[in-house]
């Protein structure tokens, strides 16, 4: 991708805030892949260094979706926000496209915190991240290796390692089954291979089952319907390649994050599928800057969109009181 690609023409699945200014920037990570993100900034802005939040997510999502509302709701409060792509994701550069990568994807969030140190609008002393859905758990990794984040949010956190690794709940949860999904995924990989193409796993399931659980059909009507589609979102088409499913097998993302020393908050909605994910976590975390805050009557999707029930209130006091 190159600054000829990309352009900062509206095509969100939110409207554009009177209160806040968004313009596109591009910048890379320690591997040379080329990030893009929108960057977001109150429209009054004072005469001082704000403090800046890098925002990411969901797994399979474009920053024109959950995380520019996430990175423009912060900025009409008083935060300079990036909302991005990963690696080999929509306006983000990276081949083949449409991979998944445990390490890559943690390093993203480092690598906007780099980008974000180093604007003159914004202190250096007071950056903080947001990961939504599977972006929670790298966040929360991110956190883990990079000190110089100050504070994190999670919003509806997956552990993407422990999903693949052990299934829904624990479900698949033994060396056999794991074994029979890297049987799978080796031979994906030598097929693929012959033919000199990645094939895609598919996004959101369509058409929809009707004894699809109903997390299925939250995600359907959020990614494939008016409310949330979006044309370079992996979910709303045609997903990831098949094999980006094989390092969250041997690669556990969440291993340390009883050392992170920065303050932390995962926030779950009480009805969310994934609600176990952000419990678990809060376990491991140490420390009286940790805290897990529980939106009652939510489900996982609505922390996706629905502004009556994502607690920016408390998101952004939270991070007002951490980045000081």
């Amino acid at each position: 991708m190159s600054n000829t690609d990309i352009s900062n023409f509206w095509d969100k699945t939110f409207p554009e805030s009177t209160r806040a200014t968004h313009q596109k920037v591009q910048f890379h990570n320690r591997y040379g892949i080329t990030l893009t993100g929108d960057l977001y900034t109150p429209r009054e802005v004072p005469n001082t260094q704000l403090p800046a939040i890098a925002v990411c997510g969901p797994f399979g999502a474009v920053k024109e979706q959950v995380s520019g509302l996430y990175a423009q709701t912060l900025a009409e409060r008083g935060f300079i926000t990036l909302a991005f792509d990963p690696s080999f994701t929509g306006e983000s550069g990276g081949q083949p496209r449409f991979v998944a990568s445990p390490d890559i994807n943690v390093e993203d969030f480092s690598a906007a915190v780099d980008f974000l140190s180093t604007q003159d609008s914004t202190d250096k002393h007071r950056i903080g991240i947001l990961g939504i859905c599977g972006w929670g758990g790298f966040a929360l990794s991110a956190a883990t290796n990079d000190p110089r984040i100050k504070a994190t949010v999670t919003a509806t956190m997956y552990d993407m390692s422990r999903v693949n690794a052990k299934g829904y709940f624990d479900g698949e949860d033994s060396p056999e089954q794991r074994h029979q999904k890297r049987q799978a995924l080796a031979k994906q990989r030598t097929v693929e291979y012959l033919k000199g193409k990645y094939e895609l796993a598919g996004g959101v399931i369509d058409p929809l089952p009707k004894d699809a659980p109903q997390f299925v059909k939250d995600y359907y009507a959020y990614y494939k319907t008016d409310r949330g589609y979006h044309p370079r979102s992996l979910n709303s088409n045609e997903g990831w390649n098949t094999t980006s499913t094989l390092p969250f097998l041997n690669l556990p993302i969440l291993t340390y994050i009883e050392e992170i020393r920065s303050a932390v908050m995962l926030v779950h909605g009480d009805q969310a599928h994934s609600y176990y994910f952000s419990e678990d976590a809060y376990k491991l975390l140490q420390g009286k800057n940790k805290k897990l805050l529980t939106v009652p009557n939510a489900s996982h999707c609505d922390l996706y969109d629905n502004t009556n029930k994502i607690p920016f209130d408390e998101i952004e006091a939270f991070f007002s009181l951490a980045l000081v």
